[in-house]
């Protein structure tokens, strides 16, 4: 006898912070260095597809390196940096601009609510 399976629900982004802690975690998953779980949630693009847009928000000069530096160096640290710590000021500062033209860019490709 075949299980029917539910068909799959596409659960949008709620901020480009979780877009960007998604991209991070499914590349570990990808590469294998994750936990890899089945999950009835499908997101409403692919890894490549932020792949993608990322780089093209580098390429045409919206994010700089520094802002790339700091959002892979905050994501392994699974958090974002804290504007009350001072190391983590400028951090803060960039990871703030960093996030929100990446949420600009994902909201246009209805990635985010």
């Amino acid at each position: 006898m075949t299980q029917i399976l539910p068909e799959s629900i596409t659960e949008k982004f709620q901020n480009a912070e979780q877009l960007w802690f998604w991209f991070l975690y499914s590349k570990a998953v990808q590469n294998g260095f994750g936990r890899s779980y089945n999950c009835p949630t499908r997101r409403p693009c692919e890894i490549l597809d932020v792949e993608t847009l990322i780089t093209k928000l580098y390429l045409s000069g919206k994010l700089s390196d520094e802002q790339l530096m700091i959002m892979k160096k905050f994501g392994d640290k699974k958090r974002a940096p804290h504007q009350y710590i001072w190391q983590e000021n400028r951090a803060a500062y960039q990871w703030t601009c960093a996030m929100d033209i990446l949420e600009n860019a994902a909201r246009q490709n209805g990635w985010i609510e």
